[in-house]
């Protein structure tokens, strides 16, 4: 319940970041809510209409590649700030455009990050960019990067090369406040010592892409055999891990570590 109290509420905060703080000013945001609020300038179509629509060819393709469980949170969270985004006037509360940049970021940076800490995502580009990273081994940051940069190239030629650099700000602001919260790109390695090691084996490789290593252990003082498992996951898929950790056993010790580098086709099966 609380975790949807909290996407619920970061929904809404996101859709005020943009209608009080980025719009009034045609700073966009990153993703397909950069791309659906560009159409609603240039347009009489209402952004979160915009939003919403972008977005349903891509649940369709989340639900069949992504999983039940981060799609149905993702639809919530578009759905909610799309609805927000419509009732919450658009208005200025700042005439200082760079000042509406940086809160405006902020507001998005802090409401994303809480979004995806809760294991949801705002949909768009992160569906785009989880599809495409489990297809090539491309990391996520650098496409995502790369996509953001083509909304800020095209909002320079439709707007002016003002509001590009005040987006720019903005979503580089968005993405320093989303690390301090969530650091998405961060990449964990996980030591699962249990004794239902198949059973959170199944449960594990049917929730995730993530190759899993097992090895046989024993407790130096019981002598009990035990399985240890392996995996190295992103900072983002954590919270759901714990979660099927959890529910398959209870007992588990779980020692979590921060990964430095990894080499090899890390968004890929190989166990």
């Amino acid at each position: 319940m609380l975790r949807i109290v909290i996407i619920f509420l970061s929904s809404i905060l996101l859709a005020i970041g943009y209608n009080w703080f980025l719009l009034p000013h045609k700073i966009l945001s990153t993703g397909i809510s950069g791309i659906a609020m560009m159409i609603g300038l240039l347009t009489p179509i209402n952004t979160g209409i915009v939003n919403l629509l972008l977005n349903l060819p891509l649940f369709i393709l989340g639900f069949l590649k992504l999983g039940k469980r981060l799609m149905t949170y993702t639809i919530f969270v578009v759905i909610t700030n799309s609805i927000a985004l419509i009732l919450i006037p658009i208005q200025p509360l700042s005439t200082d455009p760079i000042l509406s940049s940086v809160f405006g970021g902020v507001l998005v940076g802090v409401s994303s990050g809480l979004i995806f800490r809760f294991s949801a995502s705002t949909g768009g580009f992160d569906i785009i960019g989880l599809l495409l990273t489990r297809k090539k081994d491309i990391p996520l940051g650098t496409l995502l990067f790369g996509m953001n940069a083509v909304i800020v190239f095209i909002s320079g030629f439709l707007f002016s090369w003002d509001v590009a650099l005040y987006t720019l700000l903005s979503i580089f602001i968005t993405g320093k406040v989303i690390d301090a919260i969530h650091t998405r790109h961060l990449k964990l390695t996980l030591m699962i010592i249990t004794n239902r090691g198949e059973e959170i084996r199944e449960v594990l490789l049917s929730h995730s892409v993530r190759g899993i290593t097992i090895v046989e252990g024993e407790g130096a003082y019981t002598k009990e055999k035990r399985k240890v498992l392996f995996m190295i996951i992103t900072r983002h898929e954590l919270g759901e891990v714990k979660r099927l950790i959890t529910e398959t056993d209870p007992r588990a010790f779980v020692n979590i570590m921060e990964t430095v580098e990894v080499m090899g086709f890390f968004n890929k099966l190989k166990d």
